[in-house]
């Protein structure tokens, strides 16, 4: 797995608003450091969970900013840069800033959008090794501009001979990972942790479309002392819906999963369940 592949691809259309950017503008570094954002995989012009995105997107940004961003300004700005890109088959990030330093006082203000535009990127092929590590993110709930942290911990779990890392926070109950939420599976049922984390897109799809199957769900506490009493586990983000877990270490040992055939068809067909929709 190559998780910096997924982070740094190479971007061919970068736009501020509905305006083609100029890249050696160094004032954005400033500014975009204090924000949100959202990122999709577009096929055929198609996203699935957009509706799940352009809230994401109004709703951060309602709490950052005081100020909501209208689905028809947001899906304006993607057409206009999908049309630049003269592709339909992209991966889309929706950066939501502020140039206005009247924020700093409370003003609400109306957040600029920088849409980064990359080539689209194919789901990861290997099971990632996970490290558990002790981490709580500020403001779990936001997918915010402050990721410091988690490049962070993935750089000390690749030193340390693992492919990423899995977040539990003080009390040992499992959160999230670095860039993915994680379920696990067991007697046809699946499993989220309760502990705080990030409400990822891919996840709530997830969600939907077991309810649509009518498959059992549930949001527990998990403790890392029960992670081996599952059958599966599997890390969910916009490109991978449902990446199987290969293994996960921490301080009392090593848990590791065998590939489980019958709950990865499970979500499989729950991804599936929910339709995608046309930008």
């Amino acid at each position: 797995m190559d998780w910096f592949r997924q982070t740094w691809a190479v971007t061919h259309l970068v736009q501020l608003n509905d305006a083609l950017l100029d890249l050696d503008d160094p004032a954005l570094l400033g500014v975009t450091s204090y924000g949100h954002f959202t990122s999709m995989q577009v096929r055929g012009c198609r996203v699935r969970g957009l509706e799940l995105h352009l809230e994401r997107l109004d709703r951060s940004s309602r709490e950052l900013f005081g100020h909501g961003v209208a689905a028809d300004r947001i899906l304006t700005y993607l057409r206009t840069a999908l049309a630049r890109s003269a592709s339909g088959d992209v991966s889309i990030r929706v950066t939501a800033f502020s140039r206005d330093r009247a924020l700093i006082d409370g003003t609400p203000v109306e957040p600029d959008l920088l849409i980064t535009v990359t080539d689209p990127i194919e789901p990861t092929a290997q099971p990632p090794r996970l490290l558990a590590v002790e981490h709580e993110r500020a403001a779990p709930h936001l997918k915010h501009t402050g990721t410091f942290s988690l490049t962070h911990e993935i750089r000390r779990a690749r030193l340390a001979g693992y492919d990423d890392a899995l977040f539990h926070d003080r009390a040992g109950h499992v959160s999230e990972a670095s860039i993915w939420n994680i379920c696990f599976a067991t007697q046809d049922r699946i499993v989220w942790p309760a502990a705080a984390a990030l409400p990822g897109i891919t996840m709530l799809t997830l969600q939907a479309g077991l309810d649509a199957l009518t498959v059992a769900r549930e949001t527990v506490d998990i403790p890392l002392t029960a992670i081996a009493g599952y059958d599966a586990a599997y890390l969910t983000n916009s490109i991978d819906p449902a990446l199987p877990v290969a293994s996960i270490t921490n301080s009392s040992g090593t848990t590791r999963y065998r590939p489980d055939p019958r709950s990865a068809e499970l979500l499989r067909r729950a991804y599936e369940a929910v339709p995608d929709q046309a930008i």
